[in-house]
């Protein structure tokens, strides 16, 4: 009977730590299923802001149980006194606390940030501003973070902070690009000259493509021919910007000429285009809409057409563009006109305008016929 007590009392270390890790597997168990419960309840609602929380908490609360419940059975076992690695185990559990903490917030600030842009109700808000917002809070908790870190490992905040401000100076001089990019996101994200998924394009550089993403470097555009571009944001603070994404109308602006022999018909053929461009159903008719007789070309009776279509979309655009054309044909048609095309008069001289002419020179030698 001794010896089982005393082999029991040699062994308690064993069974308080195989306790200690059973607790904590059922501990990991019930979170589990108690995370799983709740995530099919708020499912069912629209608050967007418990479903990123529940997302966001499972694998962080997990890892966070078991660096707890490993960390006290190591300090049950009485580890520390045998191996010099195991007294760090108070530092290292503080150290993974921080970093599950910072886990779950970036984890968090993501999830909000995606459910914001993807919510098909009030709450939705554009990718650039999310972006933007979700950046900064993940800059900020990256920052706490390693404070927090810092400060348990016995640093002193306040004398890094100083000392951050001091050095912070030469860091300027030595990353003027890298800041000048920054500072141009801020102003992308405050000026908003474009957004995540716009089309741009800059007359002053060779830009021109979809915003993918903008970044606190770079902004990542892609261009027609599905190649990435990558622009640095200091850019946009140097060049104009176009944003065909916002427009309101499309223009169609078309200059066409008919023959000299239909001057007759221009009347009427100007009048009857223009009448078609207003009851044409894709014609924005609160915008400019002329068509006028404008110049006499050098081999045609010229007259343009300046309009807007009610849609911004490139491809339906194209589509009223023809078929505005093709009404235009078929109006200079039925007024019995045609389409003029370059052409040349070459004048013959006959053999007897040859002889008058060679009579005037013998007349008068001094003379030029043209």
């Amino acid at each position: 009977m001794d010896q089982l007590v005393t082999l029991t009392a040699a062994y308690t270390w064993l069974v308080q730590a195989f306790g200690i890790s059973l607790l904590t597997g059922v501990v990991r168990f019930v979170a589990a299923r108690l995370i799983t419960r709740a995530e099919l309840r708020v499912s069912k609602t629209a608050n967007l802001w418990d479903d990123a929380l529940l997302v966001a908490l499972r694998p962080p609360l997990h890892l966070g149980i078991w660096v707890v419940g490993i960390s006290l059975a190591i300090d049950t076992m009485g580890l520390d006194a045998q191996a010099d690695i195991f007294a760090l185990t108070d530092e290292v559990r503080d150290v993974a606390v921080v970093w599950v903490l910072v886990w779950f917030a970036v984890r968090f600030a993501q999830g909000v940030e995606q459910n914001f842009v993807q919510d098909k109700h009030l709450h939705k808000v554009d990718a650039t501003t999310a972006a933007a917002v979700a950046k900064l809070l993940r800059a900020a908790i990256m920052i706490s973070g390693v404070l927090m870190l810092m400060q348990t490992f016995g640093f002193s905040i306040s004398g890094v902070l100083a000392l951050g401000g001091v050095g912070g100076i030469a860091i300027g001089f030595a990353a003027r690009s890298l800041l000048a990019n920054f500072f141009g996101a801020l102003m992308i994200f405050l000026d908003r000259p474009f957004s995540v998924g716009d089309w741009i394009r800059s007359p002053d550089r060779s830009i021109e493509g979809t915003v993918e993403s903008i970044g606190w470097r770079v902004t990542q555009i892609r261009t027609f021919d599905l190649r990435p571009l990558y622009v640095p944001n200091s850019v946009f603070t140097e060049v104009s910007v176009e944003n065909p994404s916002r427009m309101a109308n499309r223009r169609i602006y078309e200059t066409l000429g008919v023959r000299y022999d239909d001057l007759a018909q221009m009347p009427a053929i100007v009048e009857a285009v223009k009448q078609m461009l207003l009851a044409h159903k894709d014609i924005a008719q609160d915008r400019t809409l002329m068509v006028n007789f404008v110049t006499f070309g050098a081999s045609s009776l010229d007259f343009f057409i300046y309009s807007f279509t009610k849609t911004t979309d490139w491809s339906t655009y194209h589509h009223v563009k023809q078929d505005v054309l093709l009404r235009v044909a078929d109006i200079v048609g039925a007024h019995g006109a045609e389409f003029a095309f370059p052409t040349q008069t070459l004048q013959l001289q006959t053999p007897q305008d040859l002889a008058q002419m060679a009579q005037r020179q013998r007349a008068n030698p001094g003379a030029t016929d043209v």
